[in-house]
């Protein structure tokens, strides 16, 4: 558990860093230089979410995992069904059009989704620790970027199939994960 805790740590901590201080961020960037701050931050976060990954699976192995709550069968179905649009989000972060616009923040969204729809469906302290923390995160994160400016993300340019593209490439997404991905990646069959 404390291979995950640490790992969770990292990684958001890294991602936190505009939450906390956007400009002692700036200071840093513009001190050092924007690819080595990128660099540092990808090496942080990648060894954070590493960690996450092997933390999780140890917890995940345990002979006797700690069980906070039984989630009903049917929330699984429920699941199911709010990771649909979380494929679509991820899509539409770097495809700007009308899901783009409507969402604001559409990778924060995803991120959202995806965590609360893992913990309807999973009550160990693991899972509590993992998807709660990426909750907690990502509903933070957009709270404060109501007081400061968001970092541009990269992406396609403009184009008017972009949320087409997002719709299409997200259910296929969608599909793969749920019926060969997550079980190959995870260990977890979603309709096993």
């Amino acid at each position: 558990m404390l291979l995950l805790i640490a790992g969770l740590i990292l990684f958001l901590g890294v991602h936190s860093v505009a939450i906390v201080d956007v400009a002692w961020r700036d200071r840093m960037v513009a001190r050092f230089g924007e690819l080595p701050w990128k660099a540092v931050y990808g090496v942080i976060a990648l060894i954070g979410l590493v960690l996450i990954v092997n933390g999780y699976a140890d917890a995940r192995r345990a002979v006797d995992p700690i069980l906070i709550y039984q989630a009903p069968l049917w929330l699984r179905h429920v699941t199911l069904l709010l990771m649909l649009p979380v494929f679509v989000l991820l899509l539409a972060a770097y495809l700007p059009g009308r899901i783009q616009t409507v969402t604001k923040h559409p990778m924060l969204l995803a991120v959202k989704v995806w965590a609360l729809a893992h913990l309807l469906a999973n009550g160990t302290l693991a899972d509590l620790l993992l998807f709660g923390s990426f909750l907690a995160w990502a509903v933070t994160d957009r709270i404060s970027l109501k007081r400061r400016a968001p970092t541009p993300v990269p992406g396609a340019p403009a184009g008017r199939f972009n949320d087409a593209i997002a719709l299409g490439g997200g259910v296929l997404l969608y599909l793969l994960f749920l019926f060969w991905w997550h079980e190959a990646l995870f260990g977890v069959a979603p309709l096993g």
